[in-house]
């Protein structure tokens, strides 16, 4: 294990620029998850307009996520190369036209309600799975360069409660929307506020200080001190087979399954499990304490990571492993409503407290500013090829078993993550610097 340099001192003028660059880029990041996630609002007025079962609905989850995985292993190298203001647009642009054509899908007649217009609506979801997949690295990628080691895990604390506030909107919009307004508009709304987000990324955000006026410094991670050129042997190298990356990238193949099998069901179960309508108080109280406490996870992470464990990001993530196999075990035992909300809101702090250390920070650390996208694309793409198995086929399970077998499923794969957190504990990233 090597020692991490202090945290630079930064000027008042360098730290005013770097707000705004981070505001505009985490608030069109958060726009982009109400455009990821609303499919889980229309997820039964699916079913109910077009006579699909949950199998049917869930090929659709499916090929999202499958496409969003595979497309960040490739999107990752392209934004290293392009930068990631450039990627960003790119991605919030390609999810504007897909949500729009989604929505719009339900007035076109003509494709019927059976196998035609399935394969439409999946079509469509999967590119915006593709678009979506230069979100996240796109966002790490400026990020990279902005931030410090040793300022990276509070810090990105904050870019995970900027995230949960997309989800935030879209638990507040997407009842109101499938309620009283056509479903089709929970694809629409957040259309609109991706429109403007993608304007105040392009007048606002740019990919390092030294294009703002400011000068660059030593952020001392993993590629601190090279020089070299970045292609794809320099990439390959340093993330895709780098014994530690691919640790990492495992254990996101277990979190996005356990993420993606809560998060893709949560409102139809309790709309199908616990019979209660979008819009009722409890479900609408319950809902925003799942993000409120997933805000909360992503700020203890950070802290705990930086302040606690000197900015070693596996400790973090094992915790909120751990936390989630208790978080699972008492869904399945679900012996009332109350324990069930219980558990819903520890495993959403638990899972935030993964996300952010593993894809948010670890990330940045063991990519390092040069090679951050490729290790985003690895990581965040492994977790939604993880989570691809949540759609068909754990529609097909809810099919046929039953909403009892729903957080027993998940179990495992939340120990898996805990193991090899285990085995990365001490890591922190190299440089030459």
């Amino acid at each position: 294990m090597s020692m991490i340099q202090d945290r630079p001192v930064h000027s008042p003028a360098f730290r005013r620029r770097r707000a705004l660059n981070w505001l505009m880029l985490g608030t069109t990041y958060a726009s982009m998850y109400m455009a990821r996630y609303n499919l889980s609002f229309a997820n039964k007025s699916l079913s109910d307009t077009f006579g699909w079962d949950k199998a049917e609905v869930g090929a659709i989850i499916s090929m999202m996520l499958t496409i969003y995985g595979v497309s960040a292993l490739f999107n990752g190298p392209i934004a290293d190369r392009i930068g990631g203001r450039r990627a960003m647009l790119i991605g919030v642009c390609g999810a504007i036209v897909s949500n729009l054509a989604f929505g719009l899908g339900a007035y076109l007649h003509f494709l019927g309600t059976g196998p035609v217009l399935l394969a439409y609506l999946s079509t469509v979801w999967a590119l915006n799975g593709y678009f979506q997949s230069y979100s996240a690295l796109s966002l790490i990628k400026v990020n990279s360069a902005w931030f410090h080691v040793r300022e990276r895990g509070v810090f990105s604390a904050i870019f995970g409660s900027m995230i949960q506030g997309g989800r935030v909107l879209i638990y507040v919009i997407g009842p109101l929307a499938v309620t009283f307004l056509p479903w089709q508009w929970v694809f629409f709304i957040p259309s609109g506020i991706m429109v403007v987000m993608a304007v105040l990324t392009y007048l606002f955000v740019r990919d390092a200080p030294v294009d703002t006026g400011h000068e660059d410094f030593d952020t001392a991670d993993a590629t601190s001190g090279d020089t070299g050129k970045v292609d794809l042997a320099y990439l390959f190298k340093k993330v895709f087979t780098n014994p530690i990356t691919l640790t990492i990238a495992a254990a996101e193949f277990c979190t996005g399954f356990v993420r993606h099998g809560f998060e893709q069901w949560f409102p139809r179960y309790m709309q199908e499990a616990q019979h209660l309508a979008l819009n009722s108080r409890i479900f609408e109280s319950g809902a925003l304490a799942v993000v409120a406490t997933g805000i909360l996870g992503a700020f203890a992470a950070g802290t705990v990571s930086d302040w606690v464990f000197h900015s070693r990001r596996p400790p973090v993530a094992f915790l909120g492993y751990a936390m989630q196999v208790v978080s699972l075990g008492m869904i399945w035992w679900a012996p009332n409503l109350t324990v069930i909300m219980a558990a819903f809101i520890l495993n959403s702090f638990a899972i935030s407290m993964v996300h952010s250390m593993l894809s948010g920070t670890a990330s940045m650390d063991f990519g390092g500013k040069r090679a951050a996208a490729s290790a985003t694309g690895m990581f965040d793409g492994m977790q939604y090829i993880g989570g691809s198995a949540v759609g068909i086929g754990m529609g097909w399970m809810l099919e046929r078993f039953g909403w009892g077998v729903w957080g027993p499923s998940m179990i495992g794969f939340s120990v898996i993550g805990a193991v090899l957190m285990l085995r990365l504990w001490n890591v922190v990233p190299r440089s030459r610097g």
